[in-house]
């Protein structure tokens, strides 16, 4: 089908993966939308629910707990001016290297509608470790132990941890697919088909997809614009052979 033909029989729901000026190191801004411009963008491509999923505080531009009160208040003035969209606060926590494989404990999930999580380069040995492994040349043997260890934590993670949505898995560190799949599978975790992101590829989701679980586009949008972006993910899912029923947010219109 071509992008044309998926947007004219699928539309997309919800979108539970977006960022806000809430995603900030300092001055600089990582997500460049207020919490209200981005429920104005999904309430004009008609999603009926949204989620506000900042970093966690590991991340370079993680947001501040300190804050989560009046990301509240937004997102309860952001209903009333669109009540056709219902907005989650959520969070893209970092898998790291911790008790329970997140930057965030078991306490900070109350906090949160949801979780949600996935590697991102933060500043720790074993991420920049894995941005060398993808920018610079490293040996096979390297490569397989990153594998191995990045693999690790995301179960870990995934096991110790009620996640809603692994985001972009295979981005930013190799992983064994096969196993986060059956682990994904076990615990109930959405899989990510993400609109920014090159992995999951088609290939990686025909790995994900030999396995009894769910899928869910999302945008990663970091502008208002982007949100609810979903038929070229739409038509990845497609290519490797996955049905518009597997995938949680995707209608037919």
């Amino acid at each position: 089908m071509t992008i044309q033909e998926i947007e004219e029989k699928y539309r997309i729901t919800a979108d539970y993966h977006t960022h806000s000026v809430y995603s900030r190191v300092g001055p600089y801004i990582h997500g460049k939308g207020t919490i209200l411009e981005n429920v104005k963008a999904a309430h004009e491509k008609g999603l009926s629910e949204l989620a506000i999923t900042d970093h966690g505080p590991a991340d370079f531009y993680g947001l501040d707990p300190k804050l989560i009160p009046q990301m509240r208040a937004d997102i309860e003035k952001a209903m009333k001016a669109y009540p056709d969209v219902k907005v989650y606060l959520g969070v893209e926590a970092d898998i790291v290297d911790s008790e329970n494989a997140l930057d965030i404990v078991s306490s900070d999930f109350e906090l949160f509608d949801f979780v949600n999580a996935g590697y991102h380069y933060v500043p720790s040995a074993h991420m920049m470790e894995n941005f060398r492994s993808f920018h610079l040349p490293v040996s096979a043997k390297e490569k397989e132990r990153l594998r191995k260890q990045n693999t690790l934590r995301i179960l870990k993670a995934l096991k110790n941890n009620k996640i809603k949505i692994l985001t972009h898995p295979g981005d930013k560190a190799y992983i064994d697919e096969k196993l986060v799949a059956m682990a994904c599978a076990e615990t109930g975790t959405l899989v990510e088909i993400n609109a920014r992101h090159k992995h999951p590829n088609a290939e990686d989701l025909k790995i994900y997809a030999a396995q009894d679980v769910k899928f869910v586009i999302s945008s990663d949008a970091h502008k208002p614009e982007n949100v609810g972006r979903y038929a070229r993910s739409l038509a990845l899912a497609f290519k490797a052979g996955i049905d518009a029923d597997r995938i949680v947010n995707i209608e037919e219109r």
